[in-house]
């Protein structure tokens, strides 16, 4: 199955974009999949067919989705507490009803993630259409597998859990239960099911689709998300510039309009979408819009490592950062990792295998791309003699 994964700043029309990708794609004869993630049903108002939790169609071919994250994470919690039953009674601790469980800060996150793994792995549909939250918002969320997989090596390390034998013995040597199987079982299932959902984001047939209306605060919003996007190793197929009015109307709006439209071209693959006039609701509002098709490019980029090790002794990790300053880099080698920072944004990167018995000698920033050299380190690095 093909995804797109679509996202904008709030209030650039990323949902009705989404919604019109999805009914031209579903028209075109393709089984199509519309998946939000918003509270509210912004994605059934631009569809004129009210979405929830349950999948419901919207059209010949359409299908449109909007998990229930309150219900998700109820659920959660009640298989939690029956399966934590001897603890929480040990500490005396007073269970939750369901009827009083709000979600927590995340819940919603994981849901829209867990409903992006089993959309792409159905074989229903042919293609996925994801509305993602606003920008800042799809960035953490994009983020959120591959955070949450580092936390839980390192809170649950394998090497720990070789050692499940003996807690029955510490137990009763202790006097007081020691976790039990279900926290590292659980522990692995959530490993498990992330894994998943990074497999989907890193997959050659996911492509993901920046929306901005063109103007000032659409410029600085593409310039942010481009850099973050970067960061995480991606880019943006088609930048779609959205609601681009006609050259009859005011000249100060139509000249900030085609500043923005200059500098994007520049870097990306821009799309116009006209303004209609008018906010677009339903089928034929939708079909009115030129959305660009879903082609078979890919924004995944690649993070090579030059072999230099003849002409200059080194190795060279090329990342490219378009937008990055050099100012605002920040790096630093914490084991086999990197901590890469970039004005307000951050990652930890693994080390390429190669790269893990090297020391770091320097980095440039060169034309938009941040170049780090290592140096083999002679006590691990195999003898080249």
């Amino acid at each position: 199955m093909r995804t797109l994964l679509i996202t904008g700043s709030g209030g650039s029309g990323r949902t009705t974009v989404a919604a019109a990708t999805a009914l031209a794609a579903a028209r075109a004869g393709t089984r199509t999949l519309v998946l939000s993630g918003d509270r509210a049903d912004t994605l059934g108002a631009a569809l004129g067919t009210a979405t929830g939790p349950a999948p419901v169609s919207a059209g010949p071919d359409l299908t449109a989705w909007r998990p229930d994250a309150v219900a998700g994470f109820r659920d959660d919690l009640t298989a939690f507490q029956e399966r934590a039953a001897g603890v929480l009674d040990l500490l005396g601790a007073s269970r939750l009803d369901a009827e009083e469980v709000t979600p927590l800060p995340g819940a919603e996150e994981l849901t829209l993630l867990r409903a992006l793994r089993d959309a792409a792995l159905s074989e229903r549909f042919d293609l996925l259409v994801v509305d993602l939250p606003p920008t800042e918002q799809a960035l953490a969320l994009l983020a959120l597998p591959e955070e949450l997989r580092r936390y839980l090596r390192r809170l649950m390390p394998a090497e720990r859990q070789a050692a499940r034998a003996l807690r029955p013995v510490l137990g009763r040597l202790a006097g007081v239960p020691m976790p039990s199987e279900w926290l590292y079982e659980t522990a692995a299932r959530w490993d498990t099911e992330l894994a998943a959902v990074e497999a989907v984001l890193a997959d050659p047939e996911t492509a993901l689709r920046l929306v901005a209306e063109p103007g000032p605060a659409g410029a600085d919003a593409v310039r942010g998300a481009g850099l973050a996007l970067a960061l995480r190793g991606l880019r943006p197929d088609v930048l779609v510039a959205n609601r681009v009015v006609p050259e009859e109307w005011p000249a100060g709006l139509v000249a900030q309009q085609r500043k923005a439209l200059e500098e994007w071209r520049e870097s990306y693959d821009v799309r116009q979408v006209p303004h209609l006039g008018h906010d677009p609701r339903g089928a034929e509002d939708l079909a009115a819009l030129p959305v660009p098709g879903v082609n078979d490019t890919t924004s995944t980029v690649e993070w090579p490592v030059a072999d230099r090790l003849a002409e200059d002794g080194v190795l060279v990790w090329h990342l490219p950062l378009p937008g990055a300053v050099r100012e605002d880099l920040d790096l630093i080698r914490r084991g086999d990792e990197l901590v890469l920072s970039a004005g307000p944004f951050r990652r930890i990167v693994p080390l390429p295998s190669a790269l893990r018995r090297c020391t770091v000698r320097g980095a440039a920033l060169r034309d938009g791309e941040l170049r780090i050299r290592f140096a083999p380190d002679p006590g691990l690095w195999p003898d080249r003699a």
